[in-house]
């Protein structure tokens, strides 16, 4: 990985354009041909760079593909901050082979990444874009950039803290940028959020010549740009007293996404798996004809086949019907721990232990087993989000081109998840008959919204797709649930299984709900009975500890963002 700080020297002087890729190894590349020099810069070349950049950012590259923007290092498979919530609330399996403790599972280099693309890849592109964009009136392209530069800075601080920003990218006057409060970097994002708006909604010089998300839709990007303002006042909302007041203002005014057709969600084309790999990189991942490299979580998979919820079989590939220890013998070479004793507390709190039945072979939270040959057998993520298999029994591999393909999206902003924000606000505020109506709300669109997806695999059996009545009886047993926890904190609870349910493909969301109300309480707990404090925001990447003299490395990840005033971490750690 390069040093930061030479890369803000390097666009500060407007040297190079990263354009193919945001990464070099040495100074003196300029003449790389895949870089581009001041006097071919386009204000569209950056602005394709910066809204792939931005995808990645949430969702990882695909395959540790050096063609991909942004080369992959740590333990993590993939990268992305999606990967790190989902595995932190239980949507994927946290598991490595050398720690369960959680101060050993995430180390600093596993975010060199995310830092440098969140820095180097998107706002060193952003901050040489306008100044192209700004004299030449394209506002358009401005107004995206604010988009996203609000939403990655904001989700550096829901995972890092603190971090530098007021005085980053500013090159040889600063090599070493202070850490600005996180509640200041909300500011500044909601600043750029009505700025973004007014550039949605004034004239243009010129329209983008490839806009990713809404095709130049401008209605549907303020739509949207008052939605992720909802979001962030939703965020925020145990220290700011007007949040509520903030969000009810935009429900008023109806400028906000409603309908699961204007989602905001990044569509992956899934058309080529090199130069660079366009699939989703989770399908990349996982459909090999090596066999999967994710393990899905049994916590999940369980959760959703007792519940019998609508969208298990398009969230989750099963590539074997039996699971030694459950449908077959237990199995030391495949399933280490099908022949193991269960933890004590596992087995005082009612938790599955290694396998779970009807072929749904995943792990458990802190597994620390090593890798055994079971990539052509355990259960893995299906056609939504990912663009791979719908589950029609059909128990085969999921090879290389299987299932969608890897044509799949990234959901960022969707309809449903603004009717589970109003449920959050309406459990806060005590009305828990209006919280069960948005909570069933944003059930029936996101359950809509996947069932889309059974189409993309072509060779799928869509009979085994749920019914209407199916659904009806799904959402009705939900509500039936929510009824009849006696105290507010069940209510919690229900909901928030299925919040985390409704989210899965973003685990940014997930993780940070997880913190922010502390629900649900009822996630398996780590393997390891003491794994140390449940990670409330995570280390500084090592190289911004390095080569940064104001960046000190935490003494642990047990420190709460601004925004998480909680007494404590959720208590299912």
């Amino acid at each position: 990985m390069k040093r930061i700080n030479k890369y803000f020297t390097l666009v500060a002087l407007g040297i190079l354009l990263m354009f193919s890729s945001c990464e070099t190894l040495e100074l003196d590349l300029t003449d790389d041909p895949n870089f581009l020099t001041p006097d071919q810069a386009s204000v569209d070349f950056f602005l394709n760079s910066i809204q792939e950049d931005f995808v990645r950012q949430i969702e990882g590259d695909a395959d540790f593909d050096g063609n991909d923007n942004w080369q992959s290092g740590g333990a993590t498979t993939g990268d992305g901050l999606s990967l790190f919530g989902s595995e932190l609330t239980r949507l994927q399996a946290m598991s490595n082979s050398s720690a369960n403790q959680y101060n050993a599972v995430y180390q600093g280099s596993d975010s060199d990444d995310e830092w440098t693309n969140a820095y180097v890849g998107i706002l060193a592109d952003i901050r040489a874009m306008n100044l192209i964009a700004e004299p030449n009136g394209q506002t358009r392209h401005i107004g995206i950039s604010q988009f996203i530069e609000a939403y990655v800075m904001t989700a550096m601080v829901d995972f890092y803290g603190d971090v530098p920003y007021s005085e980053a990218i500013l090159g040889a006057e600063n090599l070493n940028p202070k850490l600005d409060s996180g509640a200041d970097i909300y500011d500044a994002a909601l600043t750029l959020l009505d700025e973004a708006i007014v550039n949605f909604t004034n004239d243009a010089s010129v329209e983008p010549a490839t806009e990713v998300y809404y095709d130049n839709d401008y209605d549907k990007w303020v739509n949207a740009a008052n939605t992720l303002k909802m979001r962030l006042y939703n965020q925020r909302r145990l220290v700011d007293p007007s949040a509520v007041t903030s969000i009810n203002a935009i429900l008023t005014s109806g400028d906000y996404i409603t309908d699961s057709a204007d989602d905001f969600q990044y569509n992956w084309p899934g058309t080529s798996q090199t130069s660079p790999d366009s699939r989703h990189p989770r399908y990349g991942w996982n459909y090999r004809d090596a066999g999967a490299n994710d393990y899905m979580s049994n916590w999940f998979m369980g959760f959703m086949d007792t519940n019998n919820d609508p969208r298990l079989r398009y969230y989750i590939y099963r590539q074997t019907a039996a699971v030694p220890g459950a449908e077959i013998d237990a199995n030391e070479e495949t399933m280490q721990c099908s022949l193991q004793t269960p933890p004590q507390h596992y087995i005082d709190g009612g938790f599955n232990f290694c396998f779970l039945n009807n072929g749904y072979w995943g792990r458990n939270h802190g597994d620390v087993d090593g890798i055994p040959p079971d990539g052509l057998l355990r259960a893995i993520i299906g056609v939504y989000p990912t663009g791979g298999m719908f589950d029609d029994d059909r128990f085969e591999p999921a090879e290389l081109g299987t299932g969608g393909g890897g044509a799949g999206i990234t959901p960022i902003l969707t309809a449903a998840w603004v009717d589970l924000m109003q449920a959050e606000m309406a459990l806060v505020a005590g009305n828990t008959a209006d919280a069960k109506t948005f909570m069933s709300a944003g059930l029936t669109k996101q359950i809509a919204k996947v069932q889309t997806f059974g189409a993309i695999d072509a060779s799928a059996d869509l009979s085994f797709e749920p019914s209407a009545a199916d659904v009806t009886a799904f959402i009705t047993a939900i509500e039936a649930q929510f009824d009849a926890a006696s105290t507010i904190e069940g209510k919690w609870d229900v909901f928030g299984e299925q919040f985390l349910a409704s989210v899965f493909g973003n685990g940014i969301e997930a993780y940070n709900f997880y913190r922010r109300t502390g629900y649900p309480t009822t996630l398996e707990p780590n393997l390891d009975p003491n794994p140390g404090s449940f990670i409330r925001s995570m280390f500084y990447p090592s190289n911004a500890v390095n080569t940064n003299s104001n960046i000190s490395q935490k003494s642990d990840q047990a420190q709460p963002v601004f925004w998480d005033t909680n007494p404590s971490a959720p208590a299912a750690n």
